[in-house]
């Protein structure tokens, strides 16, 4: 089994300030379609229990910035069972971002790192915009832990998928390049990226 930290998923991202208006217009527990090279997966989003997260994802579902994007990291940590997470979004594709969202963490919206979960990909705390992972299986070192040093507030999770994790999976065990990506996410890189070709509301 590799060794897995929360460092592991960092990757460079862009920039929302969901505000708790625009949170708060939204039902509760709405739901998206990411239609994707390898099929459909339909993620129910927890707004009633992470409304700034969510509002910043609907945000760029809404101006359609999601549309033409792509999944470009598969990071297995074990075959059997198979576990990892798969990471989507802009990954430096040249879209305009909307200012950073605050960070909500497993703390604050009791949500945690399971199968199937979707969470926002990060840098430091409060840099998040729209990159984000999708779990395969549980991985609870995503989740914050306030008694460890450092960086411990985790990832932003925000939904679950309801239907499709069989396309996840099959994301997850693509092909990827063995030398590109770098640091941490050398050897993870997707090779083709499956495309991401629109996101919408159901």
């Amino acid at each position: 089994m590799a060794k897995f930290t929360k460092r592991t998923i960092l990757a460079g991202l862009g920039v929302f300030g969901a505000s708790r208006v625009l949170a708060q217009a939204t039902p509760a527990r709405p739901k998206v379609v990411l239609t994707t090279g390898d099929g459909p997966i339909t993620i129910e989003l927890a707004n009633d229990k992470a409304p700034l997260t969510c509002a910043n994802f609907l945000r760029y579902v809404d101006a359609r910035r999601l549309d033409k994007t792509r999944f470009y990291r598969a990071m297995k940590i074990q075959a059997e069972p198979l576990n990892g997470l798969i990471q989507g979004g802009v990954g430096g594709m040249a879209v305009e971002l909307f200012p950073p969202v605050a960070h909500e963490s497993t703390t604050q919206t009791g949500l945690h790192h399971l199968d199937g979960t979707i969470s926002l990909a990060r840098e430091a705390p409060g840099t998040a915009t729209c990159d984000f992972f999708i779990c395969v299986g549980s991985v609870p070192s995503l989740d914050a832990d306030p008694t460890q040093p450092g960086d411990n507030l985790g990832f932003a999770a925000f939904g679950q998928v309801t239907d499709g994790m069989d396309v996840v999976r099959k994301i997850l065990l693509s092909p990827t390049s063995p030398t590109e990506g770098e640091g941490v996410m050398k050897g993870q890189m997707l090779d083709p990226t499956v495309p991401i070709v629109t996101v919408r509301r159901v």
